[in-house]
């Protein structure tokens, strides 16, 4: 399986404060990275650092081979990364369809094309809602919205930043369903959640982060494997 993203020797921080010490991370191409960490461990600053929403200080970004580490971030989502952030930061004053067209792009070449349909078909809750304004969803239905957003962008690879953080249950299985389905369709993933036994059902490699450094890297076979690195880095 070939690579899609290469992150290597990732530095970057805030205010002159470093906060990543070299992170190094890959997502296959039509393939799910998990990236795990307790709080406050990098996962946030390293997705930030990929879509250049902060300057990395030192290493490489690559999508498909070409460097984005420095690129402006509008130049990096023309790339292909599609971001669902942390928080979901949808447009709380437009429609739930005005959100997904203001972020629309157009198909790929080789790509399958997302547009409202297809968008409303995996989310029927969304097409129900096309009309109501983005603070009058539930939180289950603006992450729905928020990753329908970033598929309007048509991307190559999407970032789920705290996939289900805060869903009651019958939602988060609502969004699991819509992985599981992008998987299987293909779509490159990199995903952040706390749900580590979910995740392993998903990801085809695994890498965790503790205090701006990557301490892990495998499958979900090797870290089953490895219980002592779970219940270091991982464990509550």
């Amino acid at each position: 399986m070939s690579l899609l993203l290469e992150v290597s020797g990732l530095r970057a921080g805030y205010g002159g404060t470093p906060a990543l010490f070299g992170v190094d991370l890959a997502v296959p191409e039509g393939g799910v990275l998990a990236l795990l960490g307790r709080n406050g461990m990098g996962k946030t600053t390293t997705v930030r650092a990929i879509m250049g929403l902060i300057p990395p200080d030192a290493g490489a970004v690559r999508l498909g081979g070409v460097e984005l580490a420095g690129v402006p971030p509008h130049r990096i989502a023309r790339a292909g990364l599609g971001l669902v952030p942390e928080g979901r930061q949808i447009f709380p004053t437009l429609t739930v369809e005005e959100n997904l067209v203001a972020t629309s792009a157009p198909p790929r070449p080789g790509l399958p094309a997302w547009g409202l349909e297809r968008v409303y078909g995996l989310f029927p809750r969304l097409a129900e809602r096309r009309r109501h304004y983005g603070n009058r969803l539930s939180g289950g239905e603006q992450q729905m919205l928020a990753i329908g957003r970033a598929l309007m962008t048509n991307p190559r690879l999407v970032i789920l930043d705290e996939a289900t953080e805060g869903l009651a249950p019958l939602v988060r299985a609502d969004i699991w369903t819509a992985v599981r389905t992008l998987r299987a369709e293909g779509l490159s993933l990199l995903v952040i959640d706390k749900h580590v036994d979910i995740l392993a059902t998903l990801a085809d490699r695994i890498v965790v982060l503790e205090k701006g450094r990557t301490v892990f890297a495998g499958t979900p076979a090797d870290l089953a494997a490895q219980p002592d690195v779970r219940a270091r880095y991982l464990a509550v």
